[in-house]
């Protein structure tokens, strides 16, 4: 079951304006599963998105790439969000495209736009064609059933292997207006940056302008979705839109360094962090929530490098499973991460607030009963102090259990 995690209530997801939702049911995979989810944005909207580094990524990631600008990855003439689950269109070559491209055709028809100002994205198993005989007569239901409040509708729609829904919501002061910031996701496995098995999409109605977008989206990534592995795996179809309405009366935002963008990336980030740890915490077959946390380093690079060899390590995450601490494995990680100039006779190690090694070694205060009582807890945090700097970063990740194998090994059945 996830960590300490469940579905928001619907009423939490608060509606932004500009933003209407509908979800239909194609059957791709299941017969009745409302498994296409349909977004329109008002005229004037303004789209920016990251996505899978993966070379063998899926034809709706190349798709939206080019309809928002194979440069900058942000468009102002975006109209529409088409999401299926149960294919992702992966390992599809030239065909994959074509079926790609005449979702997005079907789609402009019904919301009368460019086939170009339509988004693509799709989720589920990779070297399969994607079924646009189910897709496109189930694309009218989706239309028919838009409306604002949809999010949480949504959030289920576009699940996988997820048991929880994901969604999380937030308002600020911009300008001397309320905005508003929802957001919705998808991952529970195939997760690790850059990016993950992940589909994420945050929409607010403040007002930025179109050269901060891309800007906006890729530093909220940053410290969100590309913090996350779930077991070391970076998909095909990876993709984080962000979406800015901009009815919400605020004057357009438009210095990076000003308070109204500050607040605006304060507000977007608090939602995408939820999402990403939700993400970990609903990670395949996880009994415990993982945090790392290394301090002290000379650059984020090399703290994120050392955090990422813990976090995606299979001994440490079983060993975590087992309530064992069996904490040298950490050790071990934190020697092989690629550091080749760290000194391991300076830095400290603890297992929440318990000082678990020091001079390169267990520390003297240490006993097994500290760390297996720390192990048997559902959130767990794992720090590291480099002490050779002032630098930090933090990663969240889950543990490995005997039903990650099983939900892995019957994906497909």
């Amino acid at each position: 079951m996830p960590v300490n995690l469940s579905a928001p209530d619907p009423a939490s997801l608060l509606p932004v304006t500009g933003i209407r939702i509908g979800i239909a049911s194609a059957g791709i995979k299941k017969p009745g599963k409302r498994d296409l989810t349909l977004i329109e944005l008002a005229p004037g909207s303004q789209v920016a998105g990251v996505f899978t580094q993966n070379r063998f990524c899926a034809a709706p990631v190349t798709l939206c790439k080019q309809h928002l600008g194979q440069n900058n990855q942000y468009g102002g003439s975006i109209r529409a969000l088409v999401i299926n689950t149960g294919n992702a269109n992966a390992g599809t070559g030239e065909e994959g495209l074509n079926r790609a491209r005449q979702t997005c055709e079907a789609v402009a028809q019904l919301m009368d736009c460019t086939a170009e100002s339509v988004l693509p994205f799709s989720t589920g198993v990779i070297l399969e064609p994607l079924p646009i005989d189910k897709i496109l007569p189930a694309l009218p239901a989706a239309q028919a059933d838009l409306a604002p409040a949809h999010w949480s509708e949504a959030a289920h729609a576009i699940m996988t292997t997820d048991i929880v829904a994901k969604g999380a919501s937030r308002q600020a002061q911009v300008g001397g207006k309320t905005i508003t910031v929802t957001g919705i996701a998808k991952g529970s496995g195939m997760i690790h940056p850059n990016m993950a098995t992940m589909l994420g999409y945050v929409a607010t109605d403040a007002a930025i302008a179109p050269a901060l977008m891309q800007r906006l989206v890729k530093d909220v990534a940053d410290v969100s979705f590309n913090c996350v592995t779930v077991d070391g795996d970076t998909s095909t179809n990876d993709s984080f839109i962000l979406i800015a309405t901009g009815q919400a009366g605020n004057a357009e935002i438009s210095d990076a360094s000003g308070t109204d963008y500050l607040a605006l990336k304060a507000a977007v980030s608090a939602v995408s962090i939820e999402l990403a740890q939700a993400m970990a915490r609903d990670g395949e077959g996880a009994t415990k929530f993982i945090t790392v946390q290394v301090e002290g380093g000379r650059d984020h690079a090399e703290c994120k490098q050392i955090a990422y060899a813990i976090a995606r390590s299979p001994l440490i995450k079983t060993a975590f499973f087992a309530s064992d601490p069996n904490l040298g494995r950490i050790l071990a990680a934190i020697g092989y991460a690629g550091i080749t100039d760290l000194d391991v006779n300076i830095l400290q190690v603890y297992l929440g607030d318990v000082l678990v090694a020091e001079k390169g070694g267990r520390a003297a205060s240490y006993t097994e009963a500290q760390g297996a009582a720390v192990m048997k807890e559902a959130d767990i945090t794992v720090r590291v102090a480099l002490n050779r700097g002032a630098i930090s970063a933090t990663v969240w990740t889950c543990d490995f259990s005997y039903d990650y194998v099983k939900i892995n090994a019957e994906y497909r059945t």
